[in-house]
């Protein structure tokens, strides 16, 4: 039987901004991936289908298991953002 790997294999801190999707870890094109946030606050994103939401009030030490291209720095105030693959 076959089974989804459910741990990260890579990881990254990220950088929020308004124009730059998040790079991958090869240097290739980053086609999804989830985040880890360790200080909470509002955190907006780009999915891979393209929305656009803001996770309000995100807790310290959470993980967003939603497919992100982009964290944008408007509406953004949570930090410590890592992206993992």
């Amino acid at each position: 039987m076959a089974y989804q790997k459910l741990q990260a294999g890579r990881a990254a801190s990220v950088t929020p901004s308004d124009t730059l999707d998040i790079p991958s870890v090869t240097g290739g094109i980053n086609d999804g991936c989830v985040l880890y946030v360790g200080i909470g606050g509002d955190l907006t994103v780009t999915t891979t289908g393209q929305d656009v939401v803001t996770f309000v009030n995100i807790q310290d030490g959470t993980f967003i298991p939603v497919q992100v291209l982009k964290v944008l720095s408007t509406g953004t105030t949570a930090t410590g953002i890592i992206a993992l693959w």
